[in-house]
């Protein structure tokens, strides 16, 4: 356990060292959420609601959604990804720590950065567009609990595509496809309830829904008591089967590990 936490320390102190990079990402994450909020207001202006959503709870569903997209960016997906890529993976197979769990400490250790950048951004978006309905209670509870849920859970979705590049070389690709399906079925674009029947079904079926819809869903209130509670044990299903399966695909990854030396 004190190796994970020295893990978890360094990364935090890697994000705190490359500080202004973090801030730019931040900013660019920014803009999406601006544009977004522009196409929302419009569309529900005049008092109009649509999938259930009006303007007041689609402003709070998309300062989430911006919330759950900031997690687990500061330590980024693309170091894992370069260490398998430029063969240093090889190092970190001979340390007496398990892998998967060494990541996760990594990935573990940005959050702090990442939760006081989307704290900065949401206050400043509430300032100058006024306040947004906030849940209370016992839905507060099961909002911070499905925010606590999707951390592992997307973090092992990233690890899974990390784990591809020992069979493309490359993780551009990779990175685009799972942003692109990722945004179109957990929600981030488009509340799912607006999305096809058989877009909806899709989503359903993937870990997606379980990162942005379920905490936006819970937070403005669209989801409560007993399903709110049905949404939060599937992320918690999601991330047990997806960490299992993980494991299993990492050790057949592994033996495609190619190291050049000379």
């Amino acid at each position: 356990m004190t190796a994970y936490v020295a893990l978890l320390r360094n990364s935090a102190r890697s994000v705190l060292a490359y500080r202004m990079a973090f801030w730019l990402n931040v900013v660019g994450s920014v803009v999406p959420l601006v544009a977004l909020s522009a196409i929302w207001g419009a569309m529900l202006a005049g008092g109009r609601a649509l999938g259930g959503l009006d303007w007041p709870q689609m402003r709070a569903y998309l300062l989430v959604t911006f919330g759950t997209g900031a997690l687990l960016t500061a330590y980024g997906d693309f170091r894992m990804a370069n260490r398998i890529l430029d063969g240093r993976v090889a190092l970190d197979l001979v340390k007496p720590v398990d892998y998967q769990r060494s990541r996760f400490a990594e990935s573990l250790g940005g959050v702090g950065m990442e939760v006081l950048s989307v704290a900065l951004v949401v206050t400043g978006v509430v300032l100058v567009t006024g306040p947004v309905p906030v849940p209370g209670g016992t839905q507060a509870l099961l909002f911070a609990a499905s925010l606590v849920s999707l951390v592992p859970l997307k973090f092992v979705i990233i690890y899974l595509t990390c784990t591809l590049c020992f069979y493309t070389q490359n993780y551009v690709g990779l990175f685009w496809a799972r942003e692109t399906i990722s945004a179109l079925l957990s929600g981030a674009l488009v509340p799912i309830a607006l999305l096809p029947g058989w877009l909806q079904v899709l989503s359903a079926l993937t870990p997606f829904a379980s990162v942005v819809s379920t905490p936006a869903l819970i937070f403005v209130g669209a989801a409560t008591g007993t399903t709110a509670v049905r949404l939060i044990l599937m992320q918690v299903v999601w991330t047990v089967a997806l960490w299992c399966g993980a494991r299993v695909a990492w050790r057949f990854a592994i033996r495609k590990l190619t190291v050049h030396g000379g």
